[in-house]
C-alpha cells in the first residue's frame, strides 16, 4: 500500500470511528478505545485496526453504533508518543491499546487509571509489569516474546547462509526494549558460533544508512533488526548495502527485508482485542495475566534473496510459512 493510501485509511480510520465531542456527549454509551501505535510499519498499523474492529464485533461492540475510537501515531518520532499518550488521558477514553514497547511505556507513564491493554515485546524485561501472572496496576495484554524471536533469527542466518561467520544487531536506542534485543541476540550469537558484530544502535530514522554504511564496512554478512525499526526504508537500504536482513515483524519482510520470524501478528492483535471487550464488560486488568503467542510464522523474500544473489536452501524455504516471490 502507498504512503498515500495509508494516510487517507488513518485519517479514515480516525475521523470516521471517532464521534465528535458533542456527538458523544449525548451518547452515553460509546465506549471510547485509544490507539496509540509508533506508525514504521504501514501493514501492522492497518492489520491492527482491522483485527481489532472485527473482533469487537464478535461480541456486539460496533464501530459507529456503541463504539469509538481515537487513534494517534508517532510517525516513527517516539520522542512524540509521550504527548500522544497524554492527549489520549486528556480525552478519557475508556481503555488505551497500545501497539509495541514504546507506545505501552508512553501510556503506562501517562496514566495509573485508565485500564491499558498492550501487544508488547517483552513486558517484564522493560519494565511494563513485574510479571506475566500477576501484572497488577491497570496494565495487562500480550506479550510477543520478541526479544527471543530477534534471536531466533540469528539461528535462521546460520541455516539459511551455511558459509556466515559474523552478524551484525541494529537497535533502536529509543527504545527501552533494546536491551532484552540485545542480550537474546548476542545469546544466540553463542550458542551458533557466529560472531555478533558490530552493535550499531541508531537515535532515529536519519542515523539508519550510516548505521548500514558501517555495518558493510565491518564486514558483517548480515543484520538483524530491532523490531522497532522494521520499516520499507530500513529493508530497502539493507538491499542497497547488499546485507541480509531479519527481524520479527511479518510486515518487514513483505516491505523487503529478507525474512521474519515471529508471533502471527493477527492472532496477537485479535488476543488483544479480547482483552479490551473483557474490560469493557466490567473486568480489571489488575487480575487478567498477560498472554503468550499461541502461533509463530517464518516468512521469506525469494524475491529479496535474488536481488541480493542468495541461494536460499530448498529445505530452508521448506520451513517457511509463507514465501514472498
Amino acid at each position: 500500500m502507498r504512503r498515500r493510501q495509508f494516510i487517507a485509511a488513518l485519517a479514515g480510520f480516525s475521523a470516521g470511528l471517532m464521534w465528535p465531542f458533542g456527538t458523544h456527549a449525548q451518547r452515553p454509551n460509546v465506549r471510547r478505545i485509544g490507539v496509540l501505535v509508533v506508525g514504521n510499519a504501514e501493514a501492522d498499523a492497518i492489520s491492527f485496526e482491522e483485527e481489532l474492529r472485527d473482533e469487537f464485533r464478535k461480541f456486539g461492540f460496533v464501530e459507529g453504533q456503541n463504539l469509538a475510537f481515537d487513534l494517534r501515531s508517532a510517525d516513527q518520532k517516539l520522542d512524540r508518543l509521550p504527548k500522544l499518550a497524554t492527549e489520549l488521558v486528556a480525552e478519557k477514553v475508556d481503555i488505551i491499546v497500545a501497539l509495541y514497547t514504546p507506545c505501552a511505556l508512553a501510556a503506562k507513564q501517562a496514566t495509573r487509571e485508565i485500564p491499558i491493554v498492550v501487544v508488547s515485546g517483552d513486558p517484564v524485561g522493560t519494565g511494563l509489569v513485574p510479571s506475566l501472572a500477576r501484572p497488577g496496576g491497570n496494565l495487562t495484554g500480550v506479550s510477543l516474546i520478541a526479544a527471543e524471536m530477534h534471536g531466533k533469527c540469528v539461528e535462521l542466518f546460520r541455516d539459511m547462509l551455511p558459509s556466515l561467520r559474523r552478524v551484525a544487531a541494529l537497535g533502536n536506542a529509543a527504545d527501552p526494549f533494546s536491551k532484552p534485543f540485545l542480550e537474546k541476540v548476542r545469546q544466540a550469537g553463542k550458542t551458533t558460533g557466529l560472531e555478533i558484530a558490530p552493535t550499531m544502535m541508531v537515535g532515529g530514522p536519519q542515523e539508519v544508512e550510516a548505521a548500514f554504511a558501517n555495518i558493510k564496512k565491518e564486514e558483517a554478512g548480515a543484520v538483524v533488526v530491532q523490531g522497532s525499526l522494521a520499516s520499507k526504508s530500513v529493508a530497502d537500504l539493507a538491499v542497497r548495502y547488499g546485507l541480509p536482513a531479519a527481524t520479527v515483524p511479518r510486515s518487514f519482510a513483505e516491505a523487503g527485508g529478507l525474512l521474519s520470524y515471529g508471533a502471527d501478528s493477527s492472532t496477537s492483535f485479535r488476543q488483544s482485542a479480547r482483552f479490551v471487550v473483557k474490560i469493557l464488560q466490567g473486568g480489571s486488568p489488575a487480575g487478567m495475566p498477560i498472554e503468550q503467542p499461541t502461533k509463530f510464522e517464518l516468512v521469506v523474500n525469494l524475491k529479496t534473496a535474488k536481488m541480493l544473489g542468495l541461494a536460499v536452501p530448498e529445505t530452508f524455504l521448506q520451513r517457511a510459512d509463507a514465501i514472498i516471490e
